[in-house]
């Protein structure tokens, strides 16, 4: 399983506002089959199938061209780890039993 950042930024807007259009790539994401996510506040984290996230990924892109923006600067990091599965909370998981690791020593 394929764990993948995705960022979407829509210039030419006219407005420095973007949260109407992230709202919409965000739905893009709602629709897709086979795919979880967790917001943050500056990306979206996604895993699945590598096929799948690509797909989505771009159509989460064109999207903000539908919206209205002149521009769009899409930002992807796919973490692919194949000799051992994992997810978005496994990673997460792992980092908390090492900080605790850390502060108990």
């Amino acid at each position: 399983m394929v764990i993948a950042e995705i960022s979407v930024v829509p210039l030419g807007t006219g407005t420095p506002s973007v949260s109407k259009y992230v709202a919409r790539a965000v739905e893009v994401l709602q629709q897709e089959k086979g795919i979880r996510y967790e917001l943050t506040a500056m990306g979206t984290t996604i895993e699945g199938d590598l096929d799948k996230i690509l797909m989505a990924a771009k159509k989460m892109h064109e999207v903000l061209f539908q919206q209205g923006a002149a521009r769009v600067l899409t930002t992807i990091r796919i973490d692919d780890r194949r000799d051992k599965a994992a997810s978005m909370k496994d990673k997460v998981d792992s980092l908390k039993r090492e900080l605790d690791r850390r502060s108990s020593q």
